[in-house]
């Protein structure tokens, strides 16, 4: 790899001349105002509003993916405005190809999770609560300040916490009560890392909190002092991913929320957890994150497999789609801590991938609520015979979960699985067995769902309308698309993945293993240079 690949950043922090991340940002927030001030006189053009603004705000983030230059490892249309000077805090945002798919997904999803599950009253609060959410989320996956990144970080508890208790189902108070107990006691933990770490690593001199001055001066911090605000770090990301065991949250939110609030909490809110492994975890603490990482690596095996066995069990369609949340989330840390190239592309792509796939589901299952009032397995049977186009749309979503060659999941799946058999072999076996039970559940699941003879209360089940299915045209694509013609979004995320994974090697002890080709066998360069040095020493 080239020394121009890993050159410093400095020569990205020329400001744009349109600040377009911080546009992005804010346009939620305007429509979120405009809609709170709309007369309660004139309910109808409400969602047209809140609509209008997340379609802009989508087409915005399109805008960031056509600037982005896909040949850049470092932060690209960086927008950096100082906000308080001692400590220096500054409102400091960037691009790379880890956060880029994260920004256009979120684009992506709030249009559609707005216009495929409307609530039934208060619209005004509901789509502003929405807004506000989209531009908290936005916000994480583009803050380059630590201390920034945790007020987006924060915020989007907030919108969450109302749309469940506000809009949900059943217990939604209790479920909104514990999704907020939970993060906000993980993200405790984070403050006082985020803290800490500017802190000590000042040394009595000025304080920053800047991301990239923080992870380029490594060797400041005690090794012991620095796995220990690691730990901190951790606890809020794997809260909010969720890792086992601090997974229980999830699915009680999943169940109660609103088919809006499910879609945007299994689609975007999630992968803030995630990301923050990669962005705060790896990048500000490498020699930390791969002395966590067979432990790391571990958790998210259990996930899988506990995910994948919980989900087989449930009885609620809508809970078992969250269960298989928890399986597939824990693919994904996996693969970051397997820390090579090929699993961490994996892991930007299926974090994708998972987005489009559940989100999907979410709405499906929403479609099926409003028309029988259950989500009961056992009350729903045979609808494939009056809504053969719904069970279609429903196969293809429910493939790609399961990760059929040729649609999006199998592509994620794949690069983490062989990117995860390098470093980490038995792990990945073992993770291959989660693949298998996701077929289970889901197969099982659609044959009592759609198979059979409809009872009287199915037989009038109405098929998709013309207006759903175009709310589920773009995720359909993508589905396809992404499976077929991975290149595009790979192509953008290798060179961050890349830099990162010499961030790690430079900073720690970890050398990523390489392969070589021997004959029509692949064998990893260790082995190779064992090999040529023992046949050195013969000679």
């Amino acid at each position: 790899m080239s020394a121009l690949l890993f050159a410093s950043e400095t020569v990205h922090t020329a400001t744009p001349a349109f600040p377009i991340l911080s546009v992005v940002i804010l346009t939620p927030v305007l429509g979120a105002l405009i809609v709170a001030l709309i007369s309660k006189r004139r309910p109808e053009i409400t969602k047209q509003v809140a609509v209008l603004f997340a379609l802009v705000t989508g087409a915005l983030t399109i805008g960031i993916l056509v600037l982005f230059n896909r040949h850049d490892p470092g932060f690209q249309l960086l927008d950096d405005v100082q906000w308080i000077r001692n400590p220096d805090i500054a409102w400091k945002l960037g691009v790379d190809g880890i956060s880029l798919w994260m920004v256009v997904l979120t684009g992506i999803l709030f249009p559609i999770a707005m216009l495929g599950a409307p609530p039934h009253d208060d619209e005004k609060s509901f789509y502003a609560w929405l807004l506000v959410l989209e531009a908290g989320c936005l916000g994480a996956f583009l803050a380059l300040d630590t201390f920034l990144f945790f007020v987006f970080f924060e915020i989007v508890l907030v919108p969450m916490y109302f749309l469940i208790s506000g809009w949900g189902y059943g217990e939604r108070k209790y479920a909104a009560t514990k999704f907020f107990l939970y993060t906000m006691f993980g993200s405790a933990f984070m403050l006082v890392g985020v803290v800490a770490l500017s802190y000590l690593h000042a040394k009595g001199g000025p304080v920053t909190f800047d991301l990239q001055t923080l992870a380029n001066q490594q060797g400041v911090l005690a090794q012991n002092t620095s796995r220990l605000i690691f730990v901190s770090f951790a606890i809020a990301f794997a809260v909010k991913v969720p890792i086992f065991p601090v997974h229980t949250w999830l699915p009680d939110a999943h169940t109660q929320a609103p088919t809006a609030g499910s879609v945007i909490l299994a689609g975007v809110m999630l992968k803030l957890g995630t990301y923050g492994f990669l962005r705060y975890g790896l990048y500000l603490f490498p020699e930390a994150s791969t002395w966590a990482a067979p432990g790391m690596v571990t958790l998210g095996v259990i996930g899988i497999i506990y995910g994948a066995i919980c989900a087989t069990m449930q009885k609620d369609l809508k809970r078992l789609v969250a269960y298989s949340s928890v399986a597939h989330m824990g693919f994904i840390v996996m693969g970051i801590f397997a820390l090579t190239r090929q699993s961490l592309q994996g892991s930007v792509l299926q974090m994708v991938n998972h987005g489009v796939s559940t989100g999907a589901l979410f709405l499906l299952v929403g479609f099926i609520y409003e028309r029988r009032h259950t989500r009961e397995i056992s009350e729903l049977k045979g609808l494939q015979k009056p809504a053969p186009i719904m069970a279609a749309v429903f196969t293809l979503v429910m493939l790609s979960s399961i990760g059929l060659p040729g649609l999006n999941g199998f592509v994620g799946e794949f690069l983490i699985l062989i990117g995860s058999f390098l470093t980490v072999r038995w792990w990945a076996v073992v993770a291959v067995s989660g693949v298998i039970l996701a077929a289970l559940y889901l197969l099982w699941a659609y044959q009592r769902v759609f198979h059979g003879e409809p009872d009287e209360a199915n037989a009038k089940f109405r098929d998709l309308k013309f207006t759903e299915g175009l709310v589920m045209a773009p995720l359909l694509f993508l589905i396809v698309f992404m499976g077929l013609y991975p290149k595009p979004f790979l192509d953008r995320i290798q060179p961050a993945v890349a830099k990162l994974v010499h961030h790690v090697e430079v900073n720690s002890d970890y050398k990523e293993p390489k392969v070589s080709t021997r004959g029509d066998k692949v064998v990893p360069e260790s082995e190779r240079r064992a090999e040529a040095d023992h046949a050195g020493a013969g000679e």
